[in-house]
């Protein structure tokens, strides 16, 4: 990321795709296509991690730190695969173009699943030499994973901390009872895996092959309800009952007089440290395996973070916990001299995050939606006061659109000030052409616009709002929004600001 370069943020399931969500499948490659005709080096996508209805879909809370989403599976690659026949594809329910049902595709693509294992088990013979040697090189997550998947659906999806106490203690003698009691869908999880990873590992092989890089998002914290808390709860600061004791948040602030309590478990870090940080060690490898870059969510929790007492009902009785970042990111570089990581850095980030960041020379984040305050001069992420060993975004997944934001919440002196900072007036239509500018012609060495800011959408185009728990996560691209016209205006705007190379 040492040169000039811009990418487009889009998340897999906001693909196109006949099955409901967006996919693995031929949308995938065609959207690869598109990245490179336009000029793109870069594609970012959200935590590909499994989602679930209770954690409101978000691939921010997800139920293993290391696994796949089953459904970004693409059912035509299992027929190209031979694991379905074209029969089993005929009866395609009615699906939403424009958003995603998931318990609707959940329903359809779990009937497609148990067909593709059987298949698996009666005919690939082909398969099995691949799939028991990808069981066994990640066995250190996938055996739990699978064994906790099993678990989650033979006790009625209850969180594991109310599983009966050997199971939920881990006792060996019971969990050798459950692993063969359960094994059949023990063997399917791994299955599933076993294929998206090896249509993952296919889709960034086609990247790589047009030049593509991808960023991948790796959150900071984890999910109480999890493969990972249940495998790994001596890291994590729980009582007897393996409930938390501390959880984590943010302090009050301007935008919450109450703070924000998230309740994920907070790390042990003394214990993470006596351990060397193995675990965090194969997850960042993982990861890195995955993608080109990784961008860390809530990257400061490794100099300092906020925990409160899991009794508190708001997070404003927190404390600030310190985190050893040095040693931590020391021992990260003894594995991989060069990590590509990107800090995300947004909100009020303190001096001591800022060093870190700078000693590691890892690249932060700036947001134009940001900038046009009053503090417009000196605010950090108006363009001219950026730096190039950052990304500039015109918005993140948390953001409005650019439209949206203009039209529903800019306030009419910051559109005063956005139009001075431009030098002209600009209508509603073309609002989001003239941000991309903005972001396209900064000195930051990559630029990354989300693909609703690229079609101009509304704010029926957000990905996420902050702070509510449905409905969000659900856009989706049209097959028809990508047209030569909007190829050929963006090539030429990334040529002209440096970043095609």
């Amino acid at each position: 990321m040492n040169k000039r370069g811009s990418g487009i943020l889009l998340h897999i399931t906001s693909l196109p795709s006949q099955f409901g969500i967006g996919d693995l499948g031929p949308d995938a490659y065609r959207f690869v296509d598109f990245l490179a005709q336009s000029g793109q080096r870069y594609w970012q996508v959200l935590p590909l991690n499994p989602t679930n209805p209770g954690g409101g879909n978000s691939p921010y809370y997800s139920s293993s730190a290391f696994a796949g989403n089953a459904l970004m599976i693409s059912p035509e690659l299992l027929e190209k695969e031979g694991l379905l026949s074209k029969s089993d594809l005929k009866d395609i329910p009615d699906f939403e173009e424009k958003q995603v049902d998931y318990n609707k595709v959940s329903s359809f693509k779990e009937k497609l699943f148990s067909t593709a294992f059987n298949n698996f088990k009666n005919n690939s013979e082909k398969l099995n030499n691949s799939f028991s040697e990808f069981c066994s090189t990640h066995s250190h997550w996938l055996d739990d994973f699978a064994l906790f998947n099993a678990l989650k659906n033979h006790f009625n999806q209850e969180i594991w901390t109310d599983w009966q106490k050997e199971i939920r203690d881990r006792e060996p003698d019971a969990l050798r009872i459950f692993r063969k009691k359960l094994n059949r869908q023990i063997e399917l999880e791994k299955f599933l895996q076993f294929i998206f990873f090896q249509q993952w590992f296919d889709l960034k092989k086609y990247c790589k092959e047009h030049s593509i890089q991808i960023i991948g998002d790796v959150p900071y914290y984890v999910s109480l309800d999890s493969a990972d808390v249940w495998e790994n709860h001596p890291i994590f600061k729980l009582d007897e009952n393996k409930n938390p004791t501390h959880v984590a948040g943010v302090p009050p602030d301007y935008f919450s007089k109450t703070g924000q309590r998230w309740g994920n478990p907070v790390y042990r870090w003394d214990i993470l440290k006596d351990q060397k940080y193995i675990w965090w060690i194969e997850r960042i490898e993982h990861n890195l395996q995955m993608y080109h870059w990784i961008r860390i969510d809530h990257f400061r929790g490794f100099v300092g973070y906020w925990e409160v007492l899991a009794t508190e009902k708001t997070a404003i009785n927190g404390k600030w916990v310190q985190a050893p970042a040095d040693d931590f990111f020391n021992t990260l570089l003894q594995n991989d001299p060069q990590l590509p990581i990107i800090a995300e850095d947004l909100g009020v980030i303190t001096q001591d995050v800022k060093e870190i960041i700078r000693k590691f020379n890892f690249p932060g984040m700036k947001v134009l939606l940001f900038a046009f305050d009053e503090s417009l001069p000196r605010n950090p992420y108006a363009p001219h006061n950026h730096i190039p060993n950052c990304l500039i975004y015109t918005g993140t997944h948390d953001n409005n659109t650019i439209r949206g934001w203009f039209e529903e919440e800019a306030s009419e002196d910051t559109k005063k000030r956005l139009f001075q900072y431009i030098g002209h007036k600009i209508k509603k239509e073309e609002i989001h052409w003239e941000i991309i500018r903005l972001a396209l012609g900064s000195v930051a060495n990559l630029a990354i616009i989300p693909m609703q800011d690229i079609l101009g959408l509304r704010s029926d185009g957000k990905m996420n709002k902050p702070g509510t728990a449905n409905g969000n996560w659900k856009w989706r691209l049209l097959p028809d929004q990508i047209t030569e016209a909007l190829i050929q205006k963006l090539r030429e705007m990334t040529e002209i600001y440096g970043r095609v190379n």
